[in-house]
């Protein structure tokens, strides 16, 4: 599937259940949002993305709690889960996709290389998170994890 037929296929099933999709991402920097806003009519099924790149800003704009990034890292299974919650709860919205990685070309380590994405995806009843570890350049890197998102949201949904 291509990257616009996700987008149909997400802003389909949001319109059928009358219900938004909130967007709360990290080493992406917008290209969630961007991706969605491309897309004419989407103001119907997109509320709001958030950009929050720094862990000060996960914090004050998700509720993240601060120890539990300190704990786990920005880069985590628990913290991705707590952004696509957070996202949900601050506009009311049951389904968000959360990322947060490392995108490089530094900033990795031995247990977090970089490529490293952590992806979070609310849905009305359960909240789904899943690692990849994409190749290539910084570019590759945040291109990949928005086609995975939107690709995984999609079977999700389905």
């Amino acid at each position: 599937m291509t990257l616009q037929q996700d987008l149909r296929a997400i802003a389909n099933w949001l319109l059928a259940r009358q219900t938004m999709l909130v967007t709360a991402e990290s080493c992406t920097g917008g290209m969630l949002a961007a991706a969605i806003t491309d897309l004419p009519g989407s103001s119907s099924w997109f509320n709001r993305g958030w950009v929050t790149y720094t862990n000060a800003a996960k914090s004050e704009m998700l509720g993240v709690s601060p120890s539990l990034i300190e704990r786990h890292g920005a880069v985590s299974e628990p913290v991705v889960k707590a952004m696509a919650r957070g996202a949900c709860e601050r506009c009311h919205a049951s389904v968000a996709i959360a990322v947060s990685g490392i995108a490089g070309p530094d900033g990795g380590s031995p247990d977090k290389p970089v490529g490293t994405v952590w992806l979070g995806w609310a849905l009305p009843d359960r909240i789904v998170s899943e690692c990849c570890h994409f190749e290539g350049d910084r570019a590759a890197v945040r291109e990949a994890t928005v086609s995975h998102a939107f690709g995984r949201l999609r079977a999700l949904l389905e």
